[in-house]
C-alpha cells in the first residue's frame, strides 16, 4: 500500500468523523462524499439508538446528534462487531467525553446499564460450565451463581429512568440488579435488596462456602437476634433464585 494511498485515507476517513473541520479530500466528488457521510453517520446513530432505547429517548434530536457527532471525532473503536459498538461508546463516555452543562447525571451509568441487556443476552459464558447439579441440596453444597448473571450496583435508579422520571440526584440507597437470563434465554432485570445483594456477593466471591455458611455469614454480619429466621429467609431466597436461573444449582 503506498503512502499516498495511506494518506488518502485518512483524509477521506477524517472528513467522515468530522466534515466541518476536515475538507473534502481530492479527487473525490462532493456528492458522493456527502453521500458517504450520511451512510457512516446514520449507521452509528442507527446502531446506537437501538443499543441505548432510553437514552435516546429522552435526548433531544439536537442533543443526541451533536454526541454521536463528538463519539465519532473523539472515539476510535477497537472491534469490528457491531455488538461491541455499544461498549465502545461506554468507553467514550467515560474516558473521551467532555461532561457539557446540560448532560445527565446518570448518563454512564444509564448506558452501562442498556448495554448490560445484549451482553447478558449474547453472554456465551455458560458454554464453558464444567459438571454441575442442577437440582443439588443449595443449603449443604456450594450453590453456584450463573456464569451469565451481573450482579450491579447503581447510584442512580437506572431500571425506573424515562421521559417521565428523569432524577437529577442519586437515590438515597444504592439501586442494586441483578441481570439475568432464564432457561428460555430471554433476558430479565430483577431489584434487589442489601441482604440479597450481600448473598450473592458471598458467593461469587468464595468458592468454599454453601448456602448455610453464606446464610451464617451474614446473620453474623447483620447480628441478627433470631439467626434461624435468617436461615430460614435463605432458604427460600435461594429456592427462588434458582427459580430464575441466577443460581443454576450446585457444585458437582
Amino acid at each position: 500500500m503506498s503512502l499516498a494511498f495511506q494518506q488518502q485515507q485518512m483524509a477521506f476517513a477524517a472528513h467522515i468523523r468530522n466534515p466541518e473541520v476536515n475538507p473534502i479530500p481530492d479527487k473525490i466528488e462532493e456528492r458522493r462524499m456527502a453521500i458517504y457521510n450520511e451512510l457512516f453517520f446514520n449507521n452509528i446513530n442507527s446502531q446506537l439508538s437501538t443499543n441505548f432505547p432510553v437514552i435516546r429517548e429522552i435526548c433531544s434530536d439536537e442533543y443526541w446528534q451533536a454526541m454521536m457527532r463528538d463519539f465519532l471525532i473523539k472515539h476510535r473503536c477497537e472491534t469490528p462487531l457491531f455488538t461491541e459498538v455499544g461498549l465502545e461508546f461506554i468507553d467514550y463516555l467515560q474516558n473521551e467525553r467532555e461532561a457539557q452543562e446540560d448532560d445527565f447525571p446518570f448518563l454512564l451509568e444509564l448506558a452501562h446499564y442498556e448495554y448490560v441487556e445484549l451482553a447478558v443476552y449474547i453472554s456465551t459464558a455458560d458454554e464453558e460450565l464444567g459438571d454441575y447439579d442442577a437440582n443439588g441440596d443449595l443449603l449443604n453444597q456450594r450453590p453456584l451463581i450463573a456464569p451469565t448473571a451481573w450482579v450491579l450496583s447503581y447510584q442512580y435508579p437506572v431500571h425506573q429512568i424515562g421521559p417521565d422520571f428523569i432524577p437529577q440526584e442519586p437515590g438515597e440507597q444504592p439501586s442494586n440488579l441483578v441481570v439475568y437470563r432464564d432457561r428460555q434465554d430471554e433476558v430479565h432485570f430483577l431489584e434487589i435488596n442489601p441482604v440479597t445483594m450481600r448473598l450473592l456477593q458471598i458467593l461469587q466471591e468464595n468458592n468454599q462456602k454453601t448456602g448455610l455458611q453464606a446464610i451464617q455469614q451474614i446473620a453474623e454480619e447483620l447480628q441478627h437476634p433470631e439467626p434461624n429466621s435468617v436461615i430460614t429467609a435463605g432458604i427460600e431466597l435461594l429456592n427462588d433464585l434458582r427459580q430464575r436461573n441466577v443460581v443454576i444449582g450446585t457444585e458437582a
